[in-house]
Formats: structure tokens, sequence, C-alpha cells
């Protein structure tokens, strides 16, 4: 692909969709150089984890993907989203020890 990714724009958008913070909104771009068939249809695969809350009912989360669609196509981005919700019990992740200062 070489059309530039905008990731503090599309950072931005994405905060303003779901109402949450850039500390807790990260994007992350792997460039991939091969798919497995030239048959897709799209500039990149957006993969959203979210956590589960009672408000992220299924309506609003389907529209939350169409906003975001939306927002990577004002960026001329063609975008297949996917979003998975997790619930906070079962939710594990280890961030990076504090530098020493």
């Amino acid at each position: 692909m070489t059309k530039p990714i905008p990731l503090a724009s599309l950072q931005s958008k994405l905060c303003a969709i779901w109402s949450t913070k850039p500390e807790t909104t990260k994007l992350i771009l792997s460039r991939v150089e091969d798919w497995t068939s030239d048959s897709f249809d799209e500039d990149c695969y957006i993969d959203i984890r979210a956590y589960g809350k009672a408000e992220r009912t299924r309506e609003f989360v389907l529209d939350g993907m169409t906003q975001v669609q939306k927002a990577f196509a004002e960026e001329n981005l063609v975008a297949n989203v996917r979003l998975e919700t997790y619930e906070g019990e079962r939710y594990f992740h280890v961030p990076p020890p504090k530098a020493s200062t």
C-alpha cells in the first residue's frame, strides 16, 4: 500500500466517535507486503478491541463502526472494520515497566 495513513488525524476522529481519550485509543500501523488474495477491495483492515460496557449496545457499536469507516473514507481510505469487545474481568494487560530515573 502506498497511500499515506494519517494516524494523528484518525486517532482524533476515533476518539470523537467512541468518546475516548488519546491515552486509551492507540492506533498501530502494520504494513503487510502480501495479502492472501488480490480480491480484497480495501486499503486497510481495522481491528478494534474495546471494553464491553453496558452502554455499548449492539446498535451503538455497529453505528460506531460505520462512523469509523466514514472517518477513513474522509482520508481517502477504504476500511474493512472489525470490532471485538471484552469483559473487564477477562482482560489482561501487562504494560512496560516505568523507566527508572
